[in-house]
């Protein structure tokens, strides 16, 4: 049987429920299913897998470069009013409850964690933030890459960082399933919103292909089981995205570029 790979390069804390879907789109094709949980973006790049779940800035940077394996062909809708029926997302500023620091100005000069710097989430979009609000020289004291927005979360609650902006889905599900992180913590700010990671599909297959892999995305929340996965993952539903989705990443990129400020500090 023809093996499905399917990377993943966001937070674990989702991996059952892109393992889920990643099993729904193989069984739709006839398929057997590789899910790669991915440390690095090299084989995003070199297009290795059939399907990604990936970050919506390196699918831009890749793109800009001319670096283009896969097409996003999916994206999803977040559960709750504050994504309005569309698929963005935010990054939940957050600070240790018992901190003074109540507004994102008062992290001026305080220590700072991200996950990665090829994430829109937690670097992408501060690094806006920061030129938007005209604090490009120096604006936080120590920076530390944390590698997943769990550890930033939990960097910041025991004390060891001041702040960091963190995927509000995955700090939701972090809230649910581990309650006592809510009387620990506290959310100062949300940035974005920003259209939302996408599922990519690689050019190698053919536009057919790519049709009917995005056709199973739309309809997964119409199948019980799927549904109460995505569910879990505060997901109801998948929505067609195509290149365009992205121009809002484009412009932060654009925005950082020309203020000479692609680096944190």
């Amino acid at each position: 049987m023809e093996v499905l790979r399917v990377g993943t390069f966001l937070a674990p804390n989702m991996e059952q429920v892109y393992e889920a879907i990643a099993i729904a789109v193989g069984a739709e094709l006839g398929m057997s299913v590789e899910l790669v949980v991915e440390a690095d973006y090299e084989n995003c790049a070199n297009d290795v897998n059939d399907v990604c779940f990936v970050c919506s800035l390196p699918y831009v940077m890749f793109q800009r470069d001319g670096i283009s394996p896969s097409i996003p062909v999916a994206a999803p809708v977040l559960s709750g009013k504050r994504y309005s029926g569309l698929p963005i997302y935010f990054s939940d500023v957050i600070v240790r409850i018992e901190s003074k620091i109540t507004e994102f100005a008062q992290l001026r000069g305080k220590s700072w964690a991200y996950n990665e710097p090829m994430s829109q989430s937690g670097y992408g979009i501060t690094r806006f933030h920061l030129v938007e609000i005209g604090e490009t020289n120096g604006f936080f004291g120590e920076i530390t890459e944390a590698g997943f927005h769990e550890e930033a979360i939990r960097m910041v609650a025991d004390g060891r960082i001041d702040g960091s902006a963190i995927d509000s889905q995955v700090l939701a599900i972090e809230f649910r399933d581990h309650p006592a992180l809510r009387d620990e913590l506290m959310v100062i700010a949300s940035l974005g919103p920003s259209t939302i990671q996408p599922v990519t599909v690689t050019k190698r297959f053919d536009l057919e292909k790519r049709l009917r892999i995005q056709e199973v995305l739309l309809h997964l929340h119409e199948n019980a089981s799927t549904r109460e996965l995505m569910s879990y993952g505060m997901t109801d539903r998948f929505v067609a995205v195509d290149d365009h989705s992205y121009d809002d990443i484009r412009m932060m990129l654009d925005v950082c570029e020309k203020a000479n400020f692609l680096e944190l500090r």
